[in-house]
């Protein structure tokens, strides 16, 4: 592990699933373990909170999700980003880096 771990930023986790996503439909193991990877350990989120935010995601119709055979044949739902998720990404990334830059601003106060 490169450094401790940190919680996911409020409203952050969607938009990281959808993200995950725009590559290709993933069931909620796989999710986890693939932002577990690609943010080099930092981010190790839990089934607590990343199945509620995939359940918000499908009450709002920005994924769809499928009964399918996962990698070791076992039975697992898939979500997959609709259009409407691919709209709320692009808004969601505008509005993070937004915010990201002005957070940026005021650490960079001497």
């Amino acid at each position: 592990m490169t450094g401790p771990r940190s919680d996911v930023l409020q409203g952050t986790l969607e938009m990281m699933v959808l993200k995950l996503l725009t590559r290709e439909p993933s069931h909620g193991w796989g999710l986890s373990f693939r932002l577990r990877e690609i943010s080099r350990d930092v981010f190790d989120v839990n089934q607590g909170s990343l199945y509620p935010a995939l359940q918000r995601l499908l009450r709002r119709g920005l994924v769809r999700s499928e009964w399918r055979a996962s990698e070791n044949n076992r039975r697992a739902r898939f979500y997959e980003i609709t259009p409407a998720g691919h709209r709320a990404l692009e808004a969601a990334v505008v509005d993070w880096r937004r915010s990201s830059d002005a957070v940026n601003l005021v650490l960079r106060l001497a």
